[in-house]
C-alpha cells in the first residue's frame, strides 16, 4: 500500500443512513491505513464494529482541526497512510477536513490525496428532486442568525440555478418561513429527510404547501433535512443564455465586470442586477 515516500490521505465517504451503502473499497482502505481521522469517534466506531474494522480512531472535528492538522501532516510526511471520515456522507461537505487538505495540497508537501466515491446527501436529494440538475449551487447550512439568513436569501432570490440547502430540524420551519417571505409562497421546493433510512421521505410542492405538510405531522420535524429549491425562472425565461454567455466571456477578458454589465445591458435591454447575478454564477 505504501508506494510513496510520503503517505497517502484517503477521503472516505461513509453511509448517511443505510450501512449497506458503504463500498468494498472504503472497507478495505479503513482496514489498511495506519489510522482513521473521525469527526465523531463514537458514530464511526459503530460503523467500524459492524464491518469488523479494528483500526485506531483519532478525533478530528471543527474545534481541534486547526490544532491537529500540522501533526497529521507530519505523520503523512513520515509515510503513514491516513483515512479521513465524517459523521456520515462525503467528508468536507459541511464537515471538517479543509485545513488538512489545504496543507497537503501545497506543492512542497507532496502528499497524495485519494478521494473515494460514495454517499452525499445533497446529490442524492438533487437526483430525486425532479428539479434541474444540469446547473445547481450548494449553499450548505444558512446562518443560525436570523438577520444573516435573511441577507443570504435576499442574495439568492435572483439565483436561477437549483439551490441546495441543509437545515437542522430545530430551524427548518423558521428557514422555510424566511424562504417563503423572500422567494414567494409559490416557489417550488423539495424536502428530503432521512435519506437511505427506513423512514426516508421526499416531498415536493410549493413552499406554502411544504410548510403545511411539515406542520401537519410533528414527526416531519425530525431527522436530517435537505432542501432543494427551484431556481428563479423569471430571471432567464426571456434571456438567450446561449448567445449572451459567450459574449460576456469574451468581453470579460479585457473589461471590468461593471463595463461588461453596462454593455450587455445596453445591447440586450437586460436589467443590470440580473446580469450581475449571471456573471457571479456562470463566468
Amino acid at each position: 500500500m505504501k508506494t510513496n515516500i510520503t503517505g497517502n490521505l484517503y477521503i472516505v465517504p461513509t453511509p448517511i443512513g443505510n450501512y449497506d451503502d458503504i463500498s468494498q473499497r472504503a472497507i478495505k482502505i479503513l482496514k489498511q491505513v495506519d489510522y482513521i481521522l473521525s469527526e465523531d469517534t463514537r458514530k464511526t466506531g459503530i460503523l467500524l464494529k459492524k464491518y469488523n474494522i479494528t483500526n485506531r480512531l483519532n478525533s478530528y472535528y471543527e474545534f481541534n482541526e486547526k490544532k491537529k492538522s500540522n501533526t497529521i501532516l507530519n505523520h503523512l510526511q513520515q509515510g503513514k497512510n491516513i483515512a479521513l471520515v465524517s459523521d456520515a456522507g462525503t467528508p468536507l461537505i459541511n464537515d471538517p477536513g479543509y485545513r488538512i487538505i489545504e496543507l497537503c495540497r501545497r506543492k512542497d508537501n507532496n502528499i497524495r490525496i485519494i478521494p473515494l466515491s460514495g454517499p452525499c446527501a445533497a446529490i442524492l436529494a438533487l437526483s430525486a428532486s425532479g428539479l434541474a440538475t444540469n446547473r445547481f449551487c450548494y449553499e450548505g447550512f444558512l446562518s443560525k442568525k436570523h438577520n444573516k439568513r435573511i441577507r443570504r436569501l435576499e442574495q439568492l432570490k435572483l439565483e436561477y440555478r437549483t439551490i441546495i440547502l441543509y437545515e437542522s430540524k430545530y430551524r427548518i420551519l423558521n428557514c422555510l418561513y424566511d424562504i417563503q417571505n423572500i422567494f414567494g409562497k409559490d416557489r417550488y421546493v423539495v424536502i428530503a429527510k432521512d435519506l437511505t433510512k427506513k423512514w426516508e421521505q421526499i416531498y415536493g410542492n410549493t413552499i406554502g404547501k411544504i410548510i403545511d405538510w411539515i406542520k401537519s405531522d410533528k414527526n416531519r420535524l425530525k431527522g436530517e433535512i435537505v432542501l432543494i429549491i427551484q431556481g428563479n425562472k423569471n430571471i432567464t425565461n426571456n434571456i438567450n443564455m446561449s448567445k449572451i454567455l459567450p459574449i460576456i466571456k469574451i468581453l470579460k477578458k479585457d473589461l471590468s465586470t461593471k463595463k461588461v454589465i453596462n454593455i450587455i445591458s445596453h445591447i440586450y435591454s437586460i436589467r443590470k442586477n440580473i446580469l450581475y447575478q449571471i456573471m457571479l454564477t456562470d463566468i
